[in-house]
């Protein structure tokens, strides 16, 4: 057990990998998961429509730090669809090939889906929700009152993530990035999840609002909670946000 982490550094070498299904010619998977899940689809603030007060690179840089405690406020649904927007804003789609976002990914195969356990946002049930990038709007999935205590315990009891006016959960859609890069794509999912999770608390310091980046949380709760089946699509990364 103690040379798992060497040992997939080592087997996903270039030199071991085999023939990618890109490759081989096997047609390339959906730009974004199906949508068979929704209870209701809510669309979300045009980002051109948004006015976020100007904040200088540097200052959001320096002053981003990770974030506990939040006040009681809530996000207002354009700051909610700004910090989608920064984290997996599509700014331009070839239908059935590629998108091009605001975050780098490799290939540009964005491989990730951003879930939302909403908590405090103006205009939103609490529930969990998922956001459609392509489309910028929300499927509104579960809203039942245990579902921020669930996710919760599975963040190991972390109290601030129920406490929190929204937690993005990441997840990967492994095949996607396989589909280019066999299984070296797996070390891309988690390059391609901290470029969005830094975007997030960047993003984040020009609306007052803190983050809290988690990686600590029990793999098989998680992805049960998100009705996910932990290897074509598994939670990779978690990061609560709220007002400071």
């Amino acid at each position: 057990m103690q040379e798992i982490g060497k040992n997939f550094m080592k087997l996903t070498r270039f030199q071991y990998l085999e023939k990618t299904p890109q490759a081989t010619g096997y047609p390339q998977p959906p730009l974004q998961k199906v949508l068979d899940d929704a209870i209701e689809i809510i669309k979300l603030p045009k980002p051109d429509t948004i006015h976020i007060k100007d904040m200088l690179i540097r200052h959001a840089i320096e002053r981003r730090t990770s974030v506990r405690s939040y006040s009681d406020r809530p996000l207002t649904l354009s700051e909610l669809s700004y910090l989608l927007w920064c984290t997996q804003g599509v700014k331009e789609t070839i239908k059935d090939v590629v998108t091009f976002r605001n975050v780098p990914s490799a290939g540009a195969r964005h491989a990730l889906e951003t879930y939302l356990l909403i908590n405090k946002v103006e205009g939103l049930e609490p529930g969990l929700y998922r956001f459609l990038a392509i489309g910028h709007k929300l499927l509104q999935l579960d809203i039942r009152n245990d579902t921020a205590k669930k996710i919760t315990r599975a963040c190991l009891g972390q109290n601030f993530v129920k406490e929190s006016a929204v937690t993005f959960i990441w997840t990967a859609m492994s095949y996607r990035m396989k589909w280019r890069y066999g299984e070296r794509g797996y070390r891309y999912l988690h390059l391609d999840a901290g470029h969005v999770c830094q975007n997030l608390y960047l993003s984040a310091e020009s609306i007052d609002c803190g983050v809290c980046a988690i990686g600590a949380f029990l793999d098989d709760d998680m992805n049960e909670l998100l009705n996910i089946d932990g290897e074509q699509e598994f939670v990779i990364y978690i990061a609560t946000v709220g007002k400071k």
